[in-house]
């Protein structure tokens, strides 16, 4: 059986720890006393994917064999999850490849000769050919690329439809196509507990219209764990589940495939980032030695080519298909079986590493403004019942946070940093007085639709994403940060951890307790 997650306490014979910072890491000493959390070792995968894949389709829950929806003169739209996630991406053959293979030649052998494949992108970038080629994989996307293939777009008033408003005054405007479908088929890869579920169409093919009702700042600011929506429920979830329902309602029929990975997210050349530091062979200390040393000496822009490239070893450890809510269920139990750490408490201050990669920076640059994201609006809320801080207590993040942006995915970013920050940081005055503007704005529209940039309104999401770690929080102190660029977000910003830690006791008093959150891995800190 693979060991669960665990916490350990610093002592005289804890080793320096790894620590994330951007595109590197360091080894850093901890007080005594410290905690530090790690994620469980890796779930066995599952041998025979295409066998677990075929199970999945022909034994749904909740619902029909998929060849029993499938007929002769349908039409059937496929919606696949984008680029986002898995972080890093995985090696080829991609799950989501090999999950629409097995979809076609059902469809095929049935009949169904309508069939549209969908990247459910949402407001998130527009994918390139070539990214969409590695995810589904040669056959398919030489077989359906562009007429058939393609990715969502939310800003094309002929392509959508409002399906109804919630018994809260939720507008649900979702992909005509979809709607006006005999059956969608969504096919998800579960990173989180946030993926998947209703979420999936209710938000990935939704538009600005739908999505404004539950990517907003009261919704964010007063969601208890936003990454797990079992207890102290998302808020986020919740709405996108009465969106699904109302869906569901119309008449409008989804077969949900979710899947599950386990904890295997670096390669074997970079394996010792998987590992618990004491237990590093002399290999693992050597691997270390040199790809940091490597990594210290490339320039920027190889170091970031390098990470870039990383393929994660995932192994599947689930495929459950058919009624939405039913498959979510089995979702969040395997899920929970890989990611879930118990801890006991609270601390004065939270540690944090901010890695190179997160949702939206994939083949980019990870902004001042998704730094923020990653850490307090990711990672911060990787927790069950109440976050591993204090209410007023202090987070510490370590992280280069370069005032650098990719001109081509983050338009709307660089104004938003320059323009918004520089006047304002209150996230609800950000929401009332320049959102509208950003949403609505023909520029950002046109880059969205035509280009490969994130829509005008995302870096307003990715500044609420935070708006709970920041308001929990008395003080967020970045570690080595750029000084102008912590400073426009707000935050203050240390040379060393020790300078961190002093400045800490200002706001926790003179001996805090300390937790590290030693992640990636992915884990949920279940707070008891």
């Amino acid at each position: 059986m693979p060991r669960p997650g665990f916490v350990l306490e610093v002592d005289e014979r804890t080793p320096p720890l790894l620590v994330h910072e951007g595109e590197g890491y360091r080894l850093q000493k901890f007080p005594w006393g410290t905690r530090v959390v790690y994620p469980p070792d890796s779930l066995p995968a599952i041998r025979d994917v295409n066998a677990a894949i075929r199970h999945a389709l022909l034994s749904p829950v909740g619902s029909e064999p998929l060849p029993e929806l499938l007929k002769p003169g349908m039409k059937l739209t496929i919606a696949v999850d984008d680029i986002s996630i898995p972080l890093p991406q995985m090696r080829t053959p991609d799950v989501r490849q090999r999950i629409l293979e097995h979809v076609i030649e059902l469809a095929a052998s049935k009949g169904v000769e309508d069939v549209k494949i969908v990247v459910a992108t949402a407001l998130h970038r527009r994918m390139t050919a070539a990214e969409i080629k590695r995810m589904v994989g040669e056959r398919v996307f030489r077989s359906f690329w562009p007429n058939d293939l393609s990715n969502f777009d939310a800003e094309d008033p002929d392509a959508l439809t409002h399906v109804g408003t919630t018994d809260k005054g939720e507008d649900v405007e979702i992909s005509k196509r979809a709607a006006e479908s005999d059956l969608i088929v969504y096919v998800n890869v579960n990173l989180v507990a946030m993926d998947g579920g209703h979420k999936s169409v209710a938000v990935g093919l939704a538009s600005y219209k739908s999505l404004k009702h539950h990517h907003n700042v009261d919704t964010m600011m007063h969601s208890l764990s936003y990454m797990d929506p079992r207890e102290g429920r998302s808020a986020i979830y919740d709405s996108a589940t009465r969106m699904g329902r109302l869906i569901a309602a119309s008449g409008i029929k989804v077969f949900q495939i979710e899947t599950t990975l386990n904890n295997d997210t670096f390669p074997s050349q970079l394996g010792f980032l998987n590992k618990r530091e004491w237990e590093w062979s002399a290999f693992d200390q050597g691997l270390m030695m040199a790809a940091r040393k490597g990594n210290d000496l490339a320039p920027p822009r190889v170091r970031r080519e390098v990470f870039r490239r990383i393929e994660a070893d995932y192994g599947l450890t689930g495929v459950n298909a058919g009624e939405v809510e039913a498959v979510h269920e089995r979702t969040l139990a395997n899920l929970h079986r890989q990611q879930l750490v118990e801890v006991r408490g609270q601390s004065d201050v939270l540690v944090m590493g901010i890695p190179y990669i997160g949702p939206y920076n994939v083949n980019s640059i990870l902004n001042p403004i998704l730094v923020h994201c990653l850490g307090l609006g990711y990672l911060f809320n990787m927790y069950r019942n109440k976050p591993l801080v204090k209410p007023g207590g202090v987070v510490i993040m370590f992280h280069p946070v370069p005032w650098e942006f990719h001109q081509i995915h983050h338009p709307s970013y660089i104004d938003f940093f320059e323009e918004v920050l520089a006047e304002t940081t209150d996230p609800s005055t950000i929401e009332s007085k320049f959102e509208q503007q950003y949403a609505t704005d023909p520029w950002y529209t046109h880059l969205y639709r035509t280009s490969h940039a994130y829509h005008g309104v995302h870096p307003f999401y990715m500044w609420y994403w935070g708006a709970h770690g920041r308001d929990h929080a008395g003080d967020v102190i970045f570690v080595g940060g750029d000084a102008k660029a912590v400073a426009r977000l707000g935050y203050r910003r240390a040379g060393t951890f020790g300078d961190a830690l002093e400045m800490a006791k200002d706001t926790v008093g003179p001996s805090p307790s300390i937790t590290y959150f030693h992640a990636p891995p992915l884990m949920i800190a279940d707070v008891k």
